[in-house]
C-alpha cells in the first residue's frame, strides 16, 4: 500500500501557487513540490494528486490518497467526475487537469481519504509547507491557467 499526502496553495485565487506531495511506502518517503506563476487553489490541489500518481513507476498499485481538498475527494467519492466525463466537462472548471487525472487514476486502485487541513496532521502540514514555499520560489512555472479558465 502506497500512502500519498497532498496539498495545494494559492496566494490569491488566482495568484502565485504551488503544490506539495509526500509519498510513503514502508520506510521510504519522497517529497515533491512545484510553484506556479498564476493558478488557483483547486488547480494546485488537483495537480498535487496528479503529479503524485504520475510519480508511481509501477502499475497497478493500491494507493491511498490523503487530501484536505473536498473538491478533489468529493469529485471521486460522490461520482461528480464520472458525470463530468459524460458531459465532456461542459461548463466545468479545470477540464485539462481532470482529463489528465482520469488517465493516471485508472492505472491504479486508488482510495481517497479526506483530512481536515491545518489540524496538526503531520503529513498534511508538511504538504502545506511545501506548497506554500513553492509559491514563493524565484522562478515559477506557467500553469497555463489563462488558456483554460472558463473552458
Amino acid at each position: 500500500m502506497i500512502h500519498i499526502y497532498t496539498d495545494g496553495a494559492a496566494r490569491g485565487n488566482p495568484g502565485p501557487g504551488g503544490y506539495g506531495v509526500v509519498l510513503k511506502f514502508q520506510d521510504y518517503t519522497k517529497e515533491l513540490s512545484q510553484g506556479y506563476k498564476k493558478t488557483t487553489n483547486n488547480r494546485m490541489e488537483l495537480l498535487a494528486v496528479i503529479v503524485a500518481l504520475e510519480a508511481l513507476k509501477i502499475a497497478p498499485l493500491e494507493v491511498t490518497i490523503y487530501s484536505d481538498s473536498q473538491y478533489v475527494v468529493n469529485a471521486i467519492k460522490k461520482g461528480w467526475l464520472k458525470n463530468w466525463l459524460k458531459i465532456d466537462f461542459r461548463g466545468k472548471k479545470n477540464p485539462d487537469l481532470w482529463k489528465r487525472f482520469w488517465e493516471v487514476y485508472q492505472k491504479h486502485k486508488v482510495h481517497f481519504c479526506w483530512v481536515k487541513g491545518h489540524s496538526g496532521h503531520p503529513e498534511n502540514e508538511r504538504c502545506d509547507a511545501l506548497a506554500v514555499k513553492s509559491s514563493y520560489e524565484y522562478l515559477l512555472t506557467d500553469d497555463y491557467y489563462e488558456t483554460v479558465v472558463g473552458t
